[in-house]
């Protein structure tokens, strides 16, 4: 028996116009999958497929709870996840995939899921993931902060440094002046 032979939904075979499907997605579900996005988590599917004339319509309401890593520490954190997906699935010559509808052959007459829930639930995660505020790993957030500017809204000279005169043709005493470029650059930041 394969890895993802649960996830198999035989579409030629339904006895019924109409059928429910319950997934329980843990650590080696996504293991399995090898996905970048999530490597653990708990989460529940509940599937309805629907014959509706030539083709079949797969409604998927996912919840639960992915584990990420942080983007600031880089340790892991949980992220729930909740959504809701349709997918259309017709019969043709072969496999091919066009938005949100599905072709498979006839012979085959199934659709193996696995992967759908997948990218539902990883697009589901929000493109930033951080710990909430002081739930960051502590060592972390220290080294960062030792490498981050404590004024991030305007460019200051701690984030780009002067150049000596002697490179703008000045007479190079040693003291240093900012490039007049970044002078420039200031009045877009400030104008937004």
């Amino acid at each position: 028996m394969g890895k993802f032979d649960a996830y198999r939904i035989d579409l030629k075979g339904m006895a019924a116009d109409s059928c429910h499907y319950d997934f329980a997605l843990d650590d080696q579900f996504f293991a399995d999958v090898e996905g970048q996005d999530v490597q653990k988590g708990h989460v529940n599917v509940s599937l309805n497929v629907k014959k509706t004339g030539s083709s079949y319509e797969l409604n998927f309401q996912t919840e639960g709870v992915v584990r990420v890593l942080c983007d600031r520490c880089l340790d892991e954190m949980e992220l729930p996840v909740k959504t809701s997906d349709c997918m259309s699935v017709k019969f043709g010559d072969g496999y091919s995939e066009e938005e949100n509808v599905i072709t498979v052959s006839f012979e085959e007459g199934a659709i193996n899921v696995a992967w759908l829930i997948y990218e539902f639930i990883a697009l589901a995660i929000p493109i930033k993931h951080v710990h909430p505020d002081g739930m960051c790993n502590e060592e972390m957030s220290r080294k960062l902060h030792e490498h981050l500017c404590e004024e991030t809204a305007t460019f200051s000279e701690d984030v780009y440094p002067a150049f000596p005169e002697e490179e703008h043709g000045g007479k190079g005493d040693g003291n240093e002046t900012c490039d007049p470029r970044w002078n420039e650059l200031k009045k877009l930041l400030d104008n937004n």
